[in-house]
């Protein structure tokens, strides 16, 4: 059986968005479903005595919070193979080593106890930041969730030349038979004469042609694989992370890379994965791209 998609489950109303969407992915791309729940309740509670059939509270509050969470998902498709496990551990550690043996890891984007005023959860960034596969941070409000633009959104980086999150996004884009609207984004030197009416357009022209010249390469190869993916290409100036999520209110799926340096420890997904998972209107899928720690003097 393929590696199944993981979505973590926590009884918040978050989570149970993340599930439906999760289950209408994994139908999508043919993938099992595997759903996680974790809960410290034996930190709190301590393991039952041996020879007993009482179970600590917690623990049963987590199976009922798995096992409702299996129901809704039946009902939702029931022919979709899943399996679930309860976990006695942090979410986030839970959800990084069964993400592991996943193709794509599912996530809300908010948990239970998270204060109203966070953009993110803090499991959600730890998963997205640190997980070995693809992370999708289902984002969004009801209305947006259920519109369907057709539309995968992906945002191009200077090292993205037949990246893995290229790639990723062609694959969404084919089994949704949806566009692909790829953008890369440019910017004018911070010094020079750019002051000058002449000067602003050659620049505009030079700085357009080398973006341009770049989504060539970026997807030059995958696309070969995809012929059937409608394209959409555009070279814009501006900020990345402010042009995607503005641009993400019309997508169904913003995708973006994150290159991880092995061996460092810490959130490293970079500005613009950072800025997509606060404030897009539509989930965000973070495709790492680990690469191997460097001296000092690379950039």
């Amino acid at each position: 059986m393929e590696a199944p998609l993981v979505v973590g489950v926590d009884g918040s109303d978050a989570s149970l968005t993340a599930l439906d969407w999760a289950v209408d992915e994994a139908v999508r791309q043919a993938l099992p479903l595997h759903i996680v729940h974790a809960s410290l309740w034996e930190r709190y509670e301590g393991v039952a005595p041996a020879g007993t059939t009482d179970r600590p509270s917690g623990q049963v509050l987590a199976e009922n919070i798995a096992g409702a969470a299996a129901e809704r998902a039946r009902r939702r498709a029931p022919d979709l193979p899943l399996t679930t496990a309860v976990l006695a551990e942090d979410a986030s550690s839970a959800l990084l080593r069964e993400g592991r043996e996943g193709t794509i890891l599912v996530v809300g984007s908010r948990g239970r106890g998270e204060l109203s005023d966070l953009l993110l959860g803090s499991v959600s960034l730890i998963v997205a930041a640190r997980a070995h596969c693809p992370v999708i941070v289902v984002r969004g409000d009801r209305q947006a969730l259920e519109a369907r633009h057709g539309r995968v959104l992906l945002g191009v980086g200077e090292q993205d030349v037949d990246s893995p999150a290229v790639r990723f996004a062609f694959r969404e884009a084919a089994v949704r038979d949806a566009e692909l609207d790829v953008v890369r984004t440019w910017r004018r030197e911070a010094h020079g004469p750019a002051d000058h009416l002449l000067m602003r357009r050659a620049g505009a022209a030079y700085f357009t042609e080398g973006a341009s010249e770049l989504l060539d390469k970026a997807l030059e190869a995958t696309a070969s694989e995809h012929p059937q993916v409608r394209l959409r290409r555009s070279t814009v100036e501006g900020p990345a992370h402010k042009i995607l999520t503005e641009r993400s209110a019309a997508a169904d799926l913003l995708v973006v890379g994150s290159r991880r340096r092995d061996g460092l420890v810490g959130l490293e997904l970079g500005r613009v994965a950072h800025r997509a998972l606060h404030h897009a209107s539509c989930p965000v899928a973070v495709v790492p791209q680990r690469r191997p720690v460097t001296t000092e003097g690379d950039q």
